[in-house]
């Protein structure tokens, strides 16, 4: 998945349904609001609530920084 691929503008986070970002160069859906990531594996986005992964404020800083 790249950040102009058009599935991107129509996910949303499963639990606070607001848009989902694509930190540069990983594979992963991130929501800054709450702080969750989102695997993406072979190429599918894992968007189950289960799937959602708590960062640390540091990891949290680098994906907003790294934002598409």
């Amino acid at each position: 998945m790249n950040s102009d691929d058009p599935l991107l503008r129509i996910l949303a986070c499963p639990l606070d349904k607001g848009p989902l970002t694509l930190p540069a160069g990983q594979d992963v859906l991130y929501n800054p609001r709450l702080q969750l990531r989102y695997p993406i594996v072979d190429g599918i986005p894992q968007l189950l609530p289960s799937s959602g992964s708590r960062v640390s404020p540091e990891e949290h800083e680098r994906y907003v920084s790294s934002s598409d």
